[in-house]
């Protein structure tokens, strides 16, 4: 089978997850549970359903906890990209497993928020929204209206051409931790700890940045309190 756009994708479950103690006491935020259900199990279960048929998962804080989840997966398969000995960041982290990305655009989703879908799943509208010609990068975001457990101000302004350029406050859109990238958006790039701001920003000064805005809910689980929010939220549906 050849490689298709979002073929692949890398899931983001390094981070420390200070926020979240003393629930990540003993273990990594992405395998906190939220109604009964890992955080990074319903990432996962968009990538299944998106078709993705291979993913890379990172893991530095309580790395063998994550290691030991990716071994439990099998579809998609799950291969394990080891940061104990220097925590990479989002950006130097994804450069590292580049080499098990595959050469077409990927999904990236990080493991310790989720999103619900609309009527047409994120990863499908990211997919379908994808122009090669037109971007290196594609953002999922959602109005603030829509989250569940954020207090933040926003990240982006989305423009009608689908273009993105960095605003806080009104009309301002959250990032969600989700996307599509290219792997020529690394061009040049070495295995570091950096942020993938600084790839955005670079993508945005060549208006080569896109976004969609999400249709479903995005829950921001970043402290036990929001736990509990979280579930009372999903509770209703």
């Amino acid at each position: 089978m050849s490689e298709a756009i979002g073929s692949h994708a890398m899931i983001l479950a390094a981070g420390f997850g200070v926020r979240m103690r003393p629930l990540t006491n003993d273990r990594p935020k992405p395998l906190i549970e939220v109604a009964g259900k890992a955080l990074i199990d319903y990432g996962l279960d968009r990538l299944r359903e998106a078709g993705v048929q291979k993913a890379v998962v990172n893991g530095h804080y309580r790395a063998e906890q994550i290691l030991h989840w990716s071994q439990q997966q099998a579809a998609p398969e799950v291969s394990f990209s080891d940061e104990q000995a220097e925590i990479l960041d989002t950006g130097g982290g994804i450069a590292k497993a580049l080499p098990l990305l595959g050469h077409k655009p990927f999904f990236v989703i990080n493991s310790d928020s989720f999103w619900l879908d609309g009527k047409v799943p994120a990863l499908s509208r990211l997919r379908a929204a994808w122009d090669d010609a037109a971007m290196d990068c594609l953002l999922l975001l959602c109005h603030v209206d829509r989250t569940i457990g954020y207090d933040g101000r926003g990240d982006f302004q989305l423009g009608r051409d689908g273009r993105l350029t960095r605003k806080q406050g009104p009309g301002a859109l959250a990032y969600i931790g989700g996307y599509l990238v290219h792997p020529r958006l690394f061009a040049g790039t070495v295995v570091k700890n950096f942020s993938m701001n600084v790839l955005w920003d670079k993508a945005i000064s060549e208006g080569r940045l896109h976004g969609i805005a999400h249709s479903g809910k995005w829950f921001h689980v970043g402290t036990p309190a929001a736990v509990a929010l979280a579930e009372a939220e999903l509770a209703k549906i």
